[in-house]
């Protein structure tokens, strides 16, 4: 789902390298009300994160045990955060890069080591293989308990989208975009699948460690960290908290980013408050950064009776947006070719085009439906016994939440779904020389085909 969300965006973004692509792709394709909705579905769903992951870097620590009241952590965490994010793009995408560099790191250490410990390599626990796949088995509560987890995982995987909206900040979006969009399938499948599989194997999902957990991102309820323990590995358990701790405020640097140029978006098509809009001499939208680090200080709350209630209902405005952004992108995609070629356009005048193209858009956008169906069957219905009006809401809060912006846009403003004909191909897209485009594009194939031929010659050579 991801892979054909990704190309579809790369697609878009390198044509429009706009900002606060998401909710213009859908203005200008789709309907005023849908883009308004999803600008500021999006915005909510940072908005909501930038606490959260606050909260969650402060519980992180507490697996070294450490006697310090949590708001001092949330305050040195909020400091560092909101000054990465001063220095504008190049501020994030340094400490991006080197957060991401400690990831990759850690994670290709973490998959070596456990196909040991799998082949029985540790000091302690011999060779377990698929054991814990047969006792207790691969699948709490079947399938519907597979489908209740969906939510979490659209959670971790929502960032990946963040690389269009950082179209409109890239000097080059035509060689930098594609390189990007096609390293996120190697992402989801190296860093995604191979780790997750190789946890299955060493982490039972009855592990006590795991159900005892205070809280979804409690670091001593980590199955990376439980594996290690429970291999008799000393050292590396902390060392992989240290990774966790770094992944949360690697979010929460996102979600400043991602939510402040959303907002400054949404100014400046007229759908915020006008003061949003403002950028400096630097480049950073300033007054949505402020807006949008102001509101990490509701991490503070950490401290309240009511924190648990609070954060569960803060949890559920966001839990479902994503879901919602990356079916916009595949229905924007869909809608933007048939505009394409509805105007007279061909796709060689195309500077990147999605490797699946628009049979993997029309997939992405099924599989995103389906999981939206999933999480409502799992909302009347869930698992773990006789659900409540509280509950439904807990799980499904974003669908009311995003009709609502979508029904208020519509009645006040009148919009209409927009018609392939008429669709904007024009507005933020960069002057391009199509002739020059297609020359270029040309001479780049033959020169990757003759450095194949060459490698293939030389190789019969030897």
């Amino acid at each position: 789902m991801l892979y054909t969300v990704v190309h579809a965006l790369g697609e878009l973004a390198v044509v429009f390298p706009v900002a606060g692509s998401f909710s213009t792709y859908s203005t200008r394709f789709i309907d005023p009300a849908w883009g308004f909705a999803m600008g500021w579905n999006y915005a909510l769903q940072w908005l909501v994160c930038f606490p959260l992951e606050l909260v969650a870097a402060s519980i992180t620590l507490q697996y070294w045990h450490v006697r310090v009241n949590n708001a001092v952590w949330i305050a040195v965490f909020w400091v560092v955060i909101v000054a990465i994010n001063l220095f504008g793009v190049k501020g994030y995408g340094e400490a991006e890069f080197m957060f991401s560099l400690i990831k990759v790191v850690a994670v290709a250490g973490f998959s070596i080591l456990s196909i040991v410990l799998v082949c029985g390599g540790g000091p302690v626990g011999g060779y377990i293989g698929g054991k814990y796949w047969r006792d207790p088995g691969a699948f709490s509560h079947g399938f519907k308990g597979l489908c209740s987890v969906f939510v979490t995982a659209a959670f971790a995987f929502s960032g990946t989208e963040l690389i269009g909206l950082a179209a409109a900040e890239t000097i080059n979006p035509r060689k930098t975009l594609p390189s990007a969009v096609k390293q996120v399938f190697w992402r989801i499948t190296l860093f995604y699948i191979v780790s997750l599989t190789l946890v299955g194997l060493l982490v039972p999902y009855n592990n006590l460690q795991l159900l005892g957990a205070t809280s979804e991102v409690d670091a001593a309820a980590s199955p990376f960290v439980i594996a290690i323990e429970n291999a008799g590995v000393s050292g590396l358990p902390s060392v992989m908290n240290v990774v966790i701790l770094i992944a949360v405020l690697s979010v929460g640097n996102s979600a400043v980013y991602g939510c402040s140029r959303t907002l400054t978006s949404l100014s400046e098509m007229g759908l915020a408050p006008k003061f949003l809009s403002y950028i400096d001499k630097g480049g950073r939208p300033l007054v949505a950064i402020i807006v949008t680090s102001s509101f990490g200080l509701l991490a503070f709350i950490s401290s309240s009776p009511a924190e648990g209630e609070i954060f569960n209902w803060l949890l559920a405005l966001s839990g479902l947006s994503s879901i919602f952004t990356w079916s916009s992108v595949c229905l924007a995609h869909i809608l933007f070719r048939r505009a394409w070629k509805v105007q007279g356009h061909t796709l060689h005048e195309l500077e990147f085009k999605s490797q699946p193209g628009v049979i993997g858009s029309y997939l992405g956008l099924l599989l995103n439906i389906l999981v939206l169906v999933s999480q409502f069957w799992i909302a009347i219905s869930p698992h773990t016994g006789s659900t409540n009006v509280k509950d439904f809401f807990q799980s499904y809060l974003a669908v009311p939440v995003v009709l609502c912006f979508f029904v208020f846009h519509k009645i006040v403003w009148k919009t209409k779904f927009v018609r392939p004909s008429m669709a904007d191909l024009v507005s933020g897209r960069r002057e391009v020389d199509c002739a020059t485009l297609i020359e270029e594009l040309q001479a780049e194939r033959l020169a990757l085909i003759n450095g194949a031929v060459s490698r293939t010659v030389s190789g019969a050579e030897r």
